[in-house]
């Protein structure tokens, strides 16, 4: 896929207050690392993740969206009535119907004549939505699009956490449940239109895609019970999966856009831990000093993780104008999406 007329006019992230450490994690857990004789601080070493944000007990997925929606269109110059499509693309949800975005389009205040639904794809949604967003402007649909994603992984880690404790789990069969105790929480927005509206705008230059159904089985989550949830991952198979799917798309994303690994100036990945960004980083044949990462403080915030962690580097000055920034998505089913922007 290619884009001519595309710009991101603004992105804006929104983070909770409260702090969850992997320290308090394993404190929380002290009796099942006792019965099984698992040494304390494994969390973070094993993962580089020191910390993760919780949003408040009550908090609604569409609650954080509207946040990070409200807080991308203070710092645009486009006004609310100009958009005309809104997305909400997050693995966290309300409910089953309506749609997240149909609570998060009302607090925003967003027009009756904005187009609104969700787009669901594991961690790589947010990324999904930018290019459905950029298909409608480069054709003509629409000139303007809020896209937004609000994670609320606070439900998962205490589920996590009450199955842990209490059944008598071996060593190996705590294993699946690993990759929950990295999961934090998080939103993010942005502002999507066609470069007349925003010709200082960041350009969004295209991108490839690609799946790799047959390890679907390898990361699952599903509601469980009443603001509950559940997960199980082969974390092991699906890091092997996982970077063998990158090291594909990379191949088609280099040939496609020209970007590749000496002409990019940052890359931003989605963000699981460090031994997942140490591997991917080796097959592609990248320089990690090109990397921005937010795991060590945020964890893995699913969809929202990749953009707010683009959102932070620009913030801190690491995104510059002018910069060619490659976007490194992955997410379970398994799916990848690289896209190019010139910052």
């Amino acid at each position: 896929m290619k884009f001519s007329n595309v710009r991101i006019e603004s992105l804006a992230v929104a983070l909770p207050d409260e702090v969850l450490t992997s320290a308090a994690i394993e404190e929380e857990l002290r009796p099942l690392y006792e019965r099984l004789k698992l040494p304390f601080g494994r969390l973070e070493l094993m993962t580089g993740i020191r910390e993760r944000r919780v949003w408040p007990l009550g908090t609604r997925p569409s609650d954080a969206s509207a946040i990070a929606g409200k807080a991308v269109l203070a710092q645009s110059a486009l006004k609310v009535e100009q958009v005309e499509l809104f997305i909400h693309a997050a693995v966290s949800r309300d409910m089953l119907e309506p749609a997240t975005a149909s609570f998060a389009h009302r607090q925003i205040g967003l027009p009756a004549t904005a187009q609104i639904f969700d787009v669901s794809n594991a961690c790589l949604g947010f990324l999904n939505s930018l290019t459905v967003a950029a298909a409608m402007i480069e054709s003509g649909q629409i000139r303007c699009a809020l896209v937004v994603a609000g994670e609320h992984g606070r439900p998962l880690v205490e589920q996590t956490l009450r199955t842990l404790l209490e059944k008598p789990l071996t060593r190996n069969q705590i294993k699946p449940f690993f990759a929950n105790l990295t999961i934090g929480s998080g939103a993010v927005g942005a502002v999507v239109c066609h470069k007349d509206l925003a010709p200082a705008g960041h350009k969004l230059l295209g991108g490839v895609a690609r799946a790799a159904t047959q390890h679907s089985a390898l990361c699952q989550g599903d509601t469980h019970g009443a603001e509950a949830l559940a997960m199980q991952t082969d974390s092991e198979q699906l890091l092997v999966a996982g970077v063998e799917l990158a090291r594909a798309t990379w191949a088609d994303f280099t040939a496609i856009t020209g970007m590749d690994a000496t002409n990019a100036d940052r890359f931003i990945c989605h963000q699981v831990g460090s031994v997942h960004r140490r591997k991917l980083y080796e097959i592609l044949g990248l320089d990690v000093a090109k990397d921005f990462s937010t795991f060590e403080t945020l964890g893995n915030v699913g969809s929202v993780s990749l953009p707010a962690t683009l959102a932070l580097a620009a913030q801190q000055g690491a995104v510059k104008p002018g910069d060619r920034v490659g976007l490194l998505g992955i997410g379970s089913g398994l799916n990848c999406l690289m896209l190019a922007l010139e910052w």
